[in-house]
């Protein structure tokens, strides 16, 4: 039982992910309603077979605030894909300022990005467009939507019917 599954909320919108177990409790608490389930997995007991859930809504509306995406490394480096965005590397990445702390850059998503140290040494207390260095991706604040499609389209394709899918 190693698939997740997507939890989605009255009105659709993603709430949680939760592991196989977790969401056949659920469902048979009557807590959800299951909208996909993943092809070739089941779950076999003496008499009965029950499909794997890929997709479940719960039955009644929670309401859950929303505090965004945490900014973190490990986010930073997701909603980046990992690569330098400069020159593209994926060796000795760190993170960099677009607009230098010094002159008055924020640390906030819109302001960092994923750099090799090459690229961050040759910046410097400087702006990309100082030392002529290109940016590759604006950087912009990830929603949850955005990083589960991002699981989505490589684990579970059953999930992008269910999720927002925004181009960048």
């Amino acid at each position: 039982m190693e698939k997740r599954v997507l939890v989605l909320n009255m009105d659709h919108s993603p709430v949680a992910v939760v592991t196989v177990q977790k969401a056949l409790v659920l469902t048979f608490l009557d807590k959800v309603i299951c909208l996909s389930y993943y092809d070739h997995f089941a779950i076999r007991t003496v008499d009965r077979v029950f499909k794997y859930p890929a997709v479940i809504r719960l039955n009644e509306y929670k309401n859950i605030p929303y505090r965004g995406v945490l900014l973190n490394r490990n986010n930073l480096f997701k909603r980046d894909k990992g690569e330098c965005q400069y020159c593209g590397s994926k060796k000795h990445l760190t993170i960099d300022h677009v607009v230098p702390r010094s002159k008055g850059g924020a640390t906030n998503w819109s302001n960092l990005i994923t750099a090799c140290h090459r690229c961050n040494v040759q910046k410097g207390d400087k702006t990309p467009e100082q030392v002529g260095l290109m940016l590759k991706n604006h950087p912009f604040r990830p929603s949850l939507s955005y990083f589960l499609t991002e699981y989505a389209e490589r684990n579970a394709e059953e999930w992008v019917p269910f999720l927002e899918i925004k181009t960048v």
